[in-house]
């Protein structure tokens, strides 16, 4: 057996609002699709610029509060120019946890974290780099 592509990754979080509003307004994603799944749970996809990828968001009260262990999972986006991104964040007071900081092989990234404490990191790679 082998698996054809990565579709979607789901992540649960506790305000699906506040949670959309983070991806769309400060990192630019688009919601395709808003939905009720058959358990309850409120279900949000958001595209991904240049990505077939979606993201997944989960709301389901009933199963208590979203705790996300620090260092487990962290999304990371491809930026053009990590100075305007930084500028943009700052402009916008979302405060930068990590970085700014350089690879050794010239990529520079920085992290951010979004609702609920999921870590976000961005990163802008030199022309010609496939991984950070």
């Amino acid at each position: 057996m082998r698996v054809n592509k990565l579709l979607h990754t789901r992540m649960r979080v506790s305000d699906m609002d506040q949670t959309i509003t983070f991806y769309t307004d400060i990192l630019g994603l688009e919601v395709l699709e808003r939905k009720t799944s058959p358990r309850g749970s409120h279900l949000a996809f958001l595209a991904v610029p240049n990505s077939e990828e979606l993201i997944e968001l989960c709301s389901f009260p009933a199963s208590g509060p979203v705790t996300v262990q620090e260092d487990l999972v962290h999304l990371a986006f491809e930026v053009d120019n990590l100075d305007d991104t930084i500028r943009a964040l700052n402009d916008k007071q979302i405060k930068i946890t990590d970085g700014p900081t350089r690879t050794s092989s010239g990529s520079r990234f920085i992290f951010i974290d979004a609702p609920d404490g999921y870590e976000i990191e961005l990163i802008e790679r030199p022309p010609g780099t496939a991984i950070v």
